[in-house]
């Protein structure tokens, strides 16, 4: 009995201590749980209650510091911006504002251009920053970027000026033959010769205007939303049409192929007025006596087929130094022929806005000496009613050769311009 009895008392004791040690365990563990992370000390316990749901749904890029300058919360965006590097502000300008604010409390703003990151060349990345004391110890740096608004303003600034200038060209030479005009009143060959130059300054006033309303059009109204199946046979042959006179009167040839049986979807008024002005460039910039060639064929993409129309001439081409550029409002490779042809500068930004909004684009190749080609590329009827624009373009080599293909169309599908008249 004396041996059971000490045995129940060892298991007593050690039953006991057993308890004692898992509670001392649970405590422990509890406290453990309770001490604050570093990490935490950062976020939850460093930020005022509700900043940090706040700053989740910011559009601009925001940054909090802390008495050190370290960074205790900061937005996906200021890492895409690069502002943030290593848990610390990576922008000088902006530390020194913060420091400065951090020391008597004032709210400071500025706009810099920062180097983007990753890229060779030597673009900067406009901002706007704006640095507030946060509480007793932080400082919030908030940062938005102004690049595409500083680049829609340089359009409009741009675009502003050279409407300017283009309309106070026509106007001011219609001012000036009028004058003529009076000042010559008693002699009919002068008066007929003024008046006749008015004629051409004043259709050079009514082409220009014409050409500013149909760009604003094709970039303020969806295309889609009175869209048709349209027949490329019918657009090119329309684009013919546009320019025969033109083309009779320097002896080109036009010709087209391969349009048959094609279809895009799309706005006819305006895939009509894109392929018209590839048209019309092509001859007014040919020499005479030459060719234009007008193509069509279904080539496969990803998203669904795409229809190439292709234009192409045999003119002197665009040297390399004008290839990007040619798209641009009012730029004009040739500013003098394009005041004798009565050109505006603002038929490919047409076609170019025109292709865009039709999920489409426009590319050209061009060799001096040899011509240029320009094509759209627009998608098949049913390929892509809500198709997104086309990433790139075929590359340098197949259209090189589908120029070539273009001028070597059969001779059976030309369509030649009609005799001049005397």
């Amino acid at each position: 009995m004396d041996v059971n009895a000490a045995v129940a008392a060892v298991a007593a004791i050690a039953g006991a201590c057993t308890g004692v040690i898992a509670m001392l365990a649970f405590r422990w563990s509890e406290r453990d749980q309770a001490r604050p992370t570093r990490s935490s000390l950062h976020t939850e316990a460093g930020l005022p209650p509700g900043v940090d749901t706040v700053l989740s749904v910011l559009r601009s890029s925001a940054v909090v510091l802390d008495e050190s300058d370290s960074v205790v919360k900061a937005s996906s965006a200021a890492y895409a911006l690069g502002l943030v590097r290593g848990g610390k502000l990576a922008v000088d300008p902006m530390l020194h504002m913060a420091r400065d604010t951090r020391r008597d409390g004032e709210i400071r703003q500025v706009e810099l251009d920062l180097p983007r990151r990753g890229t060779g060349r030597g673009e900067a990345l406009a901002v706007s920053a704006r640095v507030a004391p946060l509480g007793s110890r932080l400082v919030l740096l908030l940062v938005e970027d102004l690049t595409e608004a500083r680049r829609i303003e340089a359009v409009r600034r741009d675009f502003v000026a050279n409407v300017s200038h283009e309309l106070k060209t026509p106007t001011g030479a219609l001012s000036l033959l009028s004058e003529a005009v009076i000042h010559a009143s008693d002699d009919p060959e002068a008066v007929t010769r003024f008046a006749g130059r008015m004629q051409i300054e004043a259709t050079r006033l009514t082409n220009l205007v014409q050409e500013l309303i149909d760009l604003s059009r094709v970039q303020n109204d969806d295309p889609l939303e009175d869209a048709e199946p349209v027949r490329v046979e019918e657009l090119v042959a329309e684009a013919i049409d546009r320019s025969r006179h033109a083309a009779s009167t320097k002896q080109i040839t036009m010709a087209a192929g391969g349009a048959a049986d094609l279809r895009v979807w799309g706005n006819r008024g305006q895939l009509a007025a894109a392929l018209g002005n590839l048209v019309e460039n092509a001859v007014n910039y040919s020499p005479a006596r030459t060719r234009v060639g007008i193509a069509a064929r279904r080539v496969a993409a990803p998203g669904g087929d795409l229809i190439e129309i292709a234009v192409t001439d045999q003119g002197i081409g665009i040297s390399e130094k004008d290839r990007e550029r040619v798209f641009e409002r009012f730029y004009r490779v040739d500013p003098a022929r394009s005041r004798a042809t009565g050109g505006t500068g603002l038929g490919l930004a047409i076609v170019k806005h025109v292709a865009a909004s039709h999920g489409g684009e426009v590319t050209m190749w061009s060799s001096e000496g040899q011509g240029s080609t320009f094509t759209l590329r627009l998608p098949e009827t049913g390929a892509g009613r809500d198709r997104t624009p086309t990433a790139t373009g075929p590359d340098e080599d197949a259209q090189r050769r589908f120029h070539h293909d273009v001028n070597d169309l059969d001779q059976s599908t030309e369509i030649p311009a009609p005799e001049v008249l005397p």
